[in-house]
């Protein structure tokens, strides 16, 4: 089955199969990165966010500097080869990026400014924009939408800390499923049959670089939420890489078509080699120094059951090897995930739904890293 990821700012897309690996290469000015965002009905046409060069960078904040980096969204058909920019009219700021797509007519917008981040139900072309959120709430990401597409799950940074909200599509008809003010909720994810959702809880209090979590369910309304692993077993801010190519980004909770979660635990004492500086101010969103020798352990890969927890290993546990980044394919047959070395980069591999018969298949452009694998949809 095909997927994507990216390398270097680049977006491909290859098989699990042995497919040859096809590197996109959108021929327009002053885009630097291009990312995939959300996949059309149809199977064919795909949503891309691409950006400018970075604002931030040394003697700019991330906070101050990231979100004047000029974006711009784009769909792209994948048998016609035909580009066409969307959410192009009415634009409220320079930095907007696609959350969520809601059906083919519309998607949710994050939009930044000097003065918060905001949500917008945003009609494809930019048209019609209506409040998700509201100024002051907070910033909401990491959403999912319900199998019936009738109801949205997401977190939200707020003032009184990361939540677990859902709502309809126009973020109204809200409920509160998790809040607790030890704990950063993060990343909620519909279970293919629409009646739980599961994320990651970490206790920041004690980890202010976010590297450990549990994993956690809860109905829709809130209830019957309990944790599904204890003492913080999950990698939670993946960190990777030389010092020349760090990289890194959340890990989330996977859910499998029977309504199992796939999510990436740490051996008990294990410890990253990219180590968080809690005493200096964060002004690039990573904050951390490369100490290999202190790095320790490894994270495999685990099926959860998630009606008794019981765990079933997936990818051995091994020294100094970190798989992360999990996901299973449409069809339910084949998992993705990333597989890095301490202090290397991460590669992607292939492995059959019960962890058998794994296999590399890319290391990224110039073997030097590849990440964020997304399994496409089936064409119609």
């Amino acid at each position: 089955m095909r997927f994507f990821f990216t390398s270097q700012g680049r977006t491909a897309m290859q098989g699990t199969g042995g497919e040859s690996v096809r590197y996109f290469d959108f021929d327009v000015p002053l885009q630097k990165t291009w990312q995939p965002c959300g996949f059309f009905s149809d199977g064919r046409r795909v949503l891309f966010l691409s950006m400018e060069e970075r604002r931030d960078g040394p003697g700019r904040s991330f906070a101050e500097y990231y979100h004047k980096t000029p974006t711009h969204c784009w769909t792209y058909d994948l048998e016609s080869g035909v580009l066409e920019e969307v959410v192009a009219q009415q634009r409220r700021a320079v930095f907007e990026t696609p959350q969520l797509l809601m059906g083919d007519e519309r998607v949710l917008m994050q939009v930044v400014r000097d003065e918060g981040g905001q949500v917008f139900n945003v009609a494809l072309d930019g048209t019609d924009a209506q409040p998700f959120t509201q100024l002051g709430e907070g910033l909401p990401y990491g959403f999912s939408l319900s199998p019936d597409q009738q109801r949205i799950a997401y977190h939200l940074a707020s003032p009184q800390g990361y939540q677990i909200w859902t709502s309809d599509a126009y973020g109204t008809n809200r409920t509160l499923v998790a809040a607790d003010p030890a704990l950063l909720f993060f990343g909620p994810q519909f279970s293919p049959d629409g009646a739980w959702l599961a994320f990651m809880g970490c206790r920041f209090g004690d980890d202010p670089g976010h590297d450990w979590a549990d994993a956690y369910i809860a109905r829709p309304d809130g209830s019957e939420m309990r944790p599904l692993t204890e003492g913080q077993a999950l990698w939670f801010g993946a960190t990777y890489g030389p010092p020349s190519r760090r990289g890194g980004g959340s890990n989330l909770v996977a859910w499998a078509d029977d309504g199992a979660l796939l999510v990436p635990q740490r051996s008990p004492a294990a410890q990253v080699p990219w180590v968080y500086q809690a005493q200096r101010p964060d002004v690039d969103h990573f904050n951390r120094e490369f100490e290999s020798e202190r790095a320790k352990g490894g994270v495999q890969i685990v099926r959860l059951d998630a009606a008794t927890g019981v765990r079933q290993e997936l990818t051995p546990l091994w020294e100094g090897i970190w798989d992360f980044r999990v996901s299973a394919s449409p069809d339910g047959k084949e998992l993705l995930f990333c597989r890095a070395e301490t202090g290397g980069s991460p590669s992607i591999w292939a492995a059959a739904a019960d962890g058998s018969d794994p296999r590399p298949i890319t290391g990224g452009l110039d073997d030097e890293g590849a990440d964020h694998p997304r399994w496409l949809p089936p064409i119609h």
